[in-house]
């Protein structure tokens, strides 16, 4: 194995995020992370006395730059009343710890953190979904893990696992806790003791080997934490997805995660060499430290998706690349977002694909405009009225449809020059206008906001969410059109009194299809159970989506969210199997979060 001298390199920081991106963070998370809502504490929208909003803190490109044209925008366009007020409960409760006294007693001393504190416990039995972000604004966690555990190793690990068969104690395992498919939420019918196994101290790159291109990785580490690292020896993971400042390595490998380079850098399982998995039948690890083998079935794939199903992922060697020389933001306007879907279809036949490359329909293109912070001169105020002209009236397009594709190139000077090059020539086809890096960074630095404004709605009796769907080509404008009608459908049917906002994101490219984000949200100002209904709605939309050719998920994971539909989407064999590769590793179901299936 090379060991090699650490490099001073730059980092190459995500759009939208500035240099506190990297400063280090308490190990404690609860001093930094909201206990109700998304992100940093010191990161909220906040509505202002004159109706401009302002996102406070420092974290991020556009922090305390004032937004004018949002409220406006959010008022008309997506229905949200900014005079209703729906202020979260001060604490959170939660029911007192089952205690397994002897489970208690063997690990007393060989750990050197365990919690009983109410807001570790609550932190550490729930993600990041609508519909757990309102039980913590506005009611109570059925169920809350008992304890916390904080591993720093493998070897500790190996020790809580045995003594949890021993003991007949539950594990669940939590990494950055970003999950959004109810993975973290504990059985409500579980008479076991919980206990959570955090992952986070396990934050180390263990060794770096530059000739084979791979790194030893520890897999409680952070996206943000794992880049740092690497930079120092002049490469990346390049794995980023929209949760990168605050997701694991082991969360990405146990959802099957996705990121907005996986052009360049490959999807997780793309990256993933070999795992290290303790489960309650003993550890697995492979050495795989090879290009490629045939040696049977793959067993990395029955980790991938896995959801913490079988066991505690510990670590993983992953493939690296050489930091880009290059990394450049575009973006591209269409008349339409047929048009843009056309260039995308061509733009994945053609081979040709930048970094990332995504389109976003008329909606999000409105959105990220309202979000375009003040002016910080006469001469940019101007600058951007002959913009908005030359767009609207010389370039005839409609602001009330066109879109917006945002490009990241990444690379050598020549690889970023040749796919600008045939990216543009492609797009002046289907009469793309390109315009230019503000724009395609601001369409990142959304990326990041989304789950900030989605909290920041909620204030107002307004409720919001996303999920995603991979599919084939040939069925993209079918889904679209069919999830905006049923979903539209769906709230008239219950009561929901203004039409929803829905949204549509292209934002990943494949030979055979693309992933499709939607975004939806409306009022509930008179809905007696806004929870249950919105539920009943995405699920619908769901139904649409299988109906019309795509998938349950396309990186975001089943969860306990999704799983009715997992035997629609694998079969009953498939489900059988599943069943039997847990009931094998996992006899007395010590993982019993109830996953998958």
């Amino acid at each position: 194995m090379i060991r090699i001298q650490q490099l001073q390199s730059q980092i190459v920081e995500p759009a939208g995020l500035k240099g506190q991106y990297y400063e280090q963070r308490p190990q404690n998370k609860l001093e930094w992370f909201k206990n109700n809502g998304w992100g940093y504490k010191d990161t909220k929208f906040i509505l202002e006395q004159d109706g401009g909003v302002r996102l406070t803190g420092n974290k991020y490109r556009f922090s305390n730059q004032r937004m004018m044209k949002f409220k406006e925008w959010a008022e008309a366009k997506v229905g949200i009343d900014l005079s209703l007020n729906c202020e979260a409960q001060n604490e959170i409760p939660a029911d007192p710890p089952i205690i397994n006294e002897q489970f208690m007693n063997a690990i007393q001393g060989q750990f050197n953190e365990v919690s009983f504190d109410n807001a570790q416990r609550i932190l550490h039995s729930h993600g990041h979904t609508m519909q757990e972000i309102y039980e913590l604004r506005h009611g109570k966690l059925a169920r809350i893990v008992d304890c916390v555990v904080f591993i720093n190793s493998h070897a500790q690990a190996e020790l809580l696992v045995k003594l949890a068969v021993e003991y007949n104690v539950m594990l669940t395992v939590y990494g950055g806790g970003t999950n959004v498919t109810w993975a973290l939420q504990c059985p409500k019918e579980e008479r076991r003791m919980i206990v959570s196994v955090d992952t986070s101290r396990m934050n180390h790159v263990r060794w770096v080997d530059r000739k084979n291109m791979t790194a030893l990785v520890e897999t409680g580490i952070t996206g943000k934490d794992l880049e740092k690292e690497l930079s120092r020896y002049g490469v990346v993971c390049g794995h980023e997805p929209d949760s990168v400042e605050f997701s694991t390595l082991g969360g990405w490998i146990s959802t099957r995660a996705s990121g907005m380079k996986k052009n360049r850098y490959g999807n997780i399982e793309d990256i993933i060499l070999s795992v290290k998995v303790v489960t309650p039948t003993g550890t697995l690890s492979q050495s795989l430290d090879y290009p490629r083998v045939s040696s049977g079935p793959d067993l990395n794939q029955i980790v991938l998706g896995s959801e913490g199903t079988i066991g505690i992922i510990t670590e993983a060697v992953i493939k690296i690349k050489a930091q880009p020389e290059v990394c450049k933001y575009e973006s591209i306007l269409f008349h339409n977002f047929a048009l843009g879907t056309e260039f995308m279809y061509k733009l994945s036949r053609s081979k040709v694909w930048p970094a990332s490359v995504r389109l976003v329909d008329n909606n999000q293109f409105q959105f990220g405009m309202a979000l375009k912070t003040m002016p910080h001169s006469k001469r940019e105020e101007f600058m951007d009225k002959v913009k908005k002209y030359f767009i609207t009236q010389f370039m005839q397009y409609d602001p009330d449809q066109m879109c917006l594709v945002t490009v990241v190139f990444e690379g050598t000077k020549q690889e970023v020059e040749f796919q600008e090059k045939k990216v543009f020539e492609l797009a002046k086809f289907y009469k793309g206008f390109r315009a230019g890096a503000e724009n395609g960074e601001r369409g990142y630095f959304l990326t990041y906001m989304i789950a900030y404004l989605r909290d920041f709605a909620m204030q107002f009796q307004f409720i919001a969410e996303s999920f995603e769907t991979a599919v084939g080509w040939k069925n993209v404008p079918a889904v679209c059109e069919n999830i905006q009608r049923r979903i539209v459908e769906e709230c008239s049917k219950r009561g929901v009194e203004k039409e929803p906002f829905v949204s549509f994101r292209i934002s990943q490219v494949y030979d055979t299809g693309a992933t499709i984000y939607v975004y939806f949200g409306f009022g509930y100002k008179g809905i007696a159970d806004p929870v249950k209904c919105y539920s009943e709605i995405e699920d619908a939309a769901r139904e649409e989506i299988m109906k019309n050719g795509g998938s349950i998920s396309h990186h975001h994971g089943v969860g306990k969210l999704r799983k009715q539909f997992m035997q629609r989407q694998i079969g009953d064999t498939g489900v059988e199997i599943l069943k039997k590769i847990k009931q094998q590793i996992d006899p007395k179901n010590i993982f019993g979060n109830q996953n998958l299936i």
